[in-house]
């Protein structure tokens, strides 16, 4: 029997080695005819933690490897273009902060005379 492969994207890159991939799939509702978004969620071994959170990735069936793990990494398809807000408003406190006077930065008050 052939391994399946399948694409997703990456939901979960907190683990090491291991990724969580969700497989986006339309199934076509039997009554009324309307197609609903449905996932697959699988956990994938990635050896060398080359993805990260909102890759777009081909994985492949493979052994079990875990209790939850059964499919492998093939390839990163598409980089994320996600960005991290949190840190980009860290470097930019921290460049603001390089800037600033000496005695701004010990908390001292401005002397107005």
């Amino acid at each position: 029997m052939p391994k399946r492969v399948a694409v997703g994207v990456v939901t979960s890159d907190k683990m090491s080695k291991t990724r969580r991939v969700e497989i986006p799939r339309l199934v076509k509702h039997l009554k009324y005819g309307k197609y609903l978004r449905r996932r697959t969620v699988c956990y994938v071994h990635d050896e060398n933690n080359e993805s990260h959170l909102g890759d777009t990735v081909e994985v492949v069936e493979g052994r079990p490897m875990s209790r939850l793990k059964r499919w492998q990494l093939v390839r990163v398809i598409a980089r994320s273009r996600l960005v991290d807000v949190a840190a980009m408003r860290a470097a930019a406190r921290a460049r603001s902060r390089q800037g600033e006077a000496p005695e701004a930065e010990a908390g001292a008050e401005p002397t107005t005379e």
